[in-house]
């Protein structure tokens, strides 16, 4: 490519110099024209039209100066190269023209430099224009890049990696920080503590990592200006200059909270939807109310993000419980419940009007809403938004879900909605939970009474039979049939022979404590069964004072009272039945039976009857005699063995029934299967306590009177204020009244039958262990017994003479007490020889037919007043 032609402007007057300097500049080869100018007037045209690359001036001109030309040229052309040629221009000139603007100059007597002078001028002038072309852009550049700056939301830094100051922050730093790129320029301490301080300790091992690695990226919270909160990325890389070395660090901030609430929100809904999945996965498998609420609040919290999750059912009422909750201290919200269930319309917490209105009650900054009465205990426990959520069973408000949450504002629409969805199935499986009970129910239970009908109670009753086969005790099926039922309900109606069944398994349940027991398995027939019985007589027992429960108050219908009265079969297992259905089958024929004879109840056995019939019938007996005090006391005396003086008597309980005497041995044992032994040991004591006092009171030695004590007695935790009270005012000195118990009696809740007797011997009673020898664990207690004396069993005494083994054994019991300081008394001597041995032996006293049989009060008076 050729090279472009060059316009020259020569400025001359004189011609001939003008043509030897175009010669001078042809011969140098250089392409160009030109054109000639010696005026002011056509210099400044050229300037104008010919556009000169270069101008050529002589310095001295008659008609136009080139000084002036320079001015002009400067003035119309200042990028124009501006070369003087002149024969004239002295050095003082020449730095002059330079100073004003001239290229160079160079003399006519020397046009040789011309080529090379404008040459130079040219390219100094390309390279003039090159370098403000090149700034003009660098110009516009940066004109361009700090309006991109300007205008990016994000904040652009740069540190100085030597001494770690900033040296650049963008405009954007008003935005992020809420102060301006100044204030991080003029506060180097202000970019570390804009930020939460939570998250301080992550940034500064971030620019520590900064250093290390070369770059670093992260996210923390910034606190602006203002109070608020907003989210930050911040990253940077490291910059090495050309050594090689860090020159600074550059990143960028931006805010991104945007995002984070997005992502979070995100996130909420993916935990819902979890949360909604594993709901309706608990839904298929299960089947109870209780389990499924437990297992909502569990999926709630692990699962679903909220820090709680509360269940509240209303009843049929319409009273509030907590049904389910995973917080640890309920009694706050428990307080709630209770304000709701006192005034349902004017309690005035949120839950309160979740169930009012029942719609959802939802407060997204719980700090700051004044509708919540305790937000100040709830922020401190981390909760800032609330939703309670109520669920529809039936038209009708069944209750109320509450889930709390640590972030504000975590209840948008979009989670409202999955959350509702939520509800929806809840309010849904619990409908079909409610239908499927009330399906099991109704074939399961009696609809009318509750009470378990004959599918469910045979099923019991089946395990009730294994249970006694693997104990060995028996278990009795009683069916009890209502006598004239039919005429109730022909007479007063079916309403008011409903209002009668419903009473009487009422009291069915009441008298049995357990459901299970119990069912109803006709019109007017009802089951009972009795479990580890050791007798039919026990049964027959526990019947009749059932039966005084069941019937000894009148029921009521149609506004009248009504006695009933019913027959019943009984069948024994294994007896009578080893299975239920052959138990329900002789059970069936011994009611049949009683109906057919009238009789209250009839055991399948025949052979039973008669033994229980005899048998309750002394019960009854034996309770009128109780009632009314017929039991009296005969008196047998305890003698010292050296001196043969009485020291002692004990009481023994007699009967005297209008058919004659009843011995001890038939009637006593009736006394404590009945518990009647209860009343009659009161007796017992209040009556030895009244012959000591009367005998004390005409004068006599009274011995002290031993009473024998039941293990029903000893066991009642009322023990020591029982035998208090039977003393009454004569109890100081326990009333001159012992007690006699048995080894076997302390066998069971020993501490406890120990703590008891030392609370009785410190009221002054004397405490004997009676039949001593016959248990197996009395030498381990004896040492820590309360007792004063031990007497040795009869079987003992009576064989003592006559077998060797005895004799030692008593000669031991006698050293084992006497080590122990304890008196020893020896049971049912009968023999001199028996008395003399026991003498012999060391034994303190004896009593027995060989001194006296038991005799009333009146004859050891007499033997007494001898003494």
């Amino acid at each position: 490519m050729s090279a472009p032609t060059v316009r020259v402007l020569l400025t001359e007057d004189v011609a001939a110099d003008a043509e030897l300097e175009v010669r001078e500049l042809k011969r140098a080869g250089l392409r160009f024209t030109h054109r000639v100018v010696d005026q002011e007037d056509s210099f400044e045209q050229a300037l104008r039209e010919f556009a000169p690359d270069v101008i050529l001036s002589d310095f001295s001109m008659p008609g136009f100066d080139g000084m002036a030309a320079l001015a002009l040229a400067r003035e119309l052309a200042p990028d124009t190269p501006f070369v003087f040629v002149s024969g004239t221009i002295g050095e003082e000139y020449a730095i002059r023209a330079l100073k004003n603007g001239a290229t160079d100059y160079v003399l006519k007597s020397n046009l040789v430099r011309l080529p090379a002078a404008v040459e130079r001028a040219l390219a100094d002038s390309r390279a003039r224009r090159e370098k403000r072309r090149a700034e003009a852009e660098l110009e516009i550049a940066r004109e361009r890049l700090t309006s991109i700056f300007t205008s990016l939301p994000d904040m652009l830094w740069s540190v100085d990696a030597q001494t770690g100051k900033i040296i650049y922050v963008s405009p954007a730093a008003q935005d992020l920080y809420g102060h301006s790129a100044d204030a991080f320029l003029r506060d180097e301490s202000l970019r570390l503590s804009v930020v939460h301080a939570e998250d301080r300790a992550r940034v500064l091992a971030a620019w520590a990592q900064l250093k290390q690695a070369g770059e670093f990226e992260i996210e923390y919270r910034a606190l602006r200006a203002d109070g608020s909160e907003r989210w930050i990325n911040n990253r940077g890389r490291r910059i090495l200059g050309a050594d090689g070395m860090a020159e600074r660090f550059d990143g960028l901030a931006r805010d991104i909270t945007a995002q984070v609430e997005s992502r979070r929100r995100i996130e909420r809904l993916s935990r819902i939807r979890e949360l909604l999945g594993e709901l309706n996965a608990a839904i298929v498998r299960t089947r109870e109310r209780g389990p499924l609420f437990q297992e909502f609040c569990r999926i709630a919290v692990a699962r679903g993000g909220f820090v709680l999750a509360r269940i509240v059912e209303l009843d049929a009422q319409g009273k509030a419980h907590i049904a389910a909750s995973t917080e640890s201290d309920p009694s706050l919200f428990q307080a709630m419940v209770d304000a709701y269930n006192r005034d349902p319309q004017g309690a005035s917490s949120l839950f309160a009007l979740a169930l009012r209105e029942a719609r959802n009650v939802v407060s997204n900054d719980v700090a700051g809403d004044p509708r919540v009465p305790n937000r100040d205990e709830l922020v401190r426990e981390g909760n800032y938004a609330l939703a309670l959520l109520p669920f529809i069973m039936e038209n009708r408000v069944a209750g109320v879900i509450s889930l709390r949450a640590r972030e504000r504002g975590f209840f948008d629409q979009e989670e409202l909605r999955l959350l509702s969805e939520m509800i929806s199935n809840m309010s849904f499986a619990l409908e079909l939970i409610a239908k499927q009970d009330r399906i099991a129910y109704l074939a399961l239970y009696d609809p009318l009474t509750g009470l378990p009908n004959r599918t469910l109670f045979h099923e019991r009753l089946t395990q009730a039979i294994e249970v006694g086969r693997r104990s060995g005790s028996l278990l009795a099926l009683t069916l009890i049939d209502l006598e004239r039922f039919k005429g109730i309900n022909d007479t007063y109606g079916r309403q008011a022979g409903d209002r009668v069944l419903q009473e009487v398994a009422r009291r069915l349940r009441e008298a049995t404590g357990d459901v299970n027991r119990v069912a109803r398995l006709g019109s007017n027939v009802f089951a009972l069964v009795f479990h580890g019985i050791e007798s039919a007589e026990e049964v027959a027992r526990r019947l009749e004072q059932a039966a005084a429960r069941f019937f000894g108050r009148a029921f009521e219908a149609a506004g009248r009272e009504l006695r009933l009265a019913a027959n019943v079969g009984i069948a024994v297992c294994p007896d009578d039945g080893a299975d239920a259905d052959a138990l329900f089958r002789n059970a069936e024929a011994a009611l049949k039976r009683a109906k057919e004879t009238g009789e209250r109840y009839v055991f399948y056995a025949p052979q039973i009857n008669a033994r229980v019939s005899e048998q309750v019938e002394l019960e009854n007996r034996l309770r009128k005699a109780v009632e009314h005090g017929e039991l009296y006391l005969h008196f047998q005396p305890k003698l010292e063995l050296a001196g043969r003086r009485i020291v002692g008597v004990e009481a023994l309980m007699r009967w005297n029934a209008p058919d004659g005497p009843i011995s001890p041995a038939k009637f006593v044992p009736v006394l404590e299967q009945t518990g009647l032994i209860l009343e009659a040991g009161r007796q017992a004591i209040a009556a030895a306590s009244a012959v000591y006092r009367g005998w004390r009171e005409k004068g006599l030695s009274a011995p002290r009177i031993a009473v024998n004590l039941s293990a029903l007695q000893l066991r009642r935790a009322s023990f020591v204020a029982d035998v208090r009270a039977a003393l009454g005012a004569a109890a100081q000195d326990g009333g001159g009244v012992d007690l006699e118990i048995t080894e076997s009696l302390l066998m069971s809740e020993v501490s406890d039958s120990i703590r008891k007797l030392r609370e009785v011997r410190e009221m002054g009673m004397h405490i004997s262990l009676d039949d001593f020898g016959t248990g197996y664990s009395s030498l381990a207690y004896l040492s820590k017994l309360p007792v004063d004396t031990v007497k040795i069993d009869r079987g003992f005494v009576r064989g003592m003479s006559e077998n060797s083994g005895d004799a030692t054994i008593v000669a031991a019991i006698i050293s084992l007490a006497h080590s122990l300081r304890l008196k020893v008394v020896a049971e049912g001597v009968e023999a001199e020889a028996q008395a003399e041995l026991l003498a012999q032996l060391g034994c303190d006293q004896a009593q027995g037919y060989l001194f006296s049989p038991p005799v009333p009060a009146a004859r050891i008076e007499g033997l007494l007043k001898t003494l």
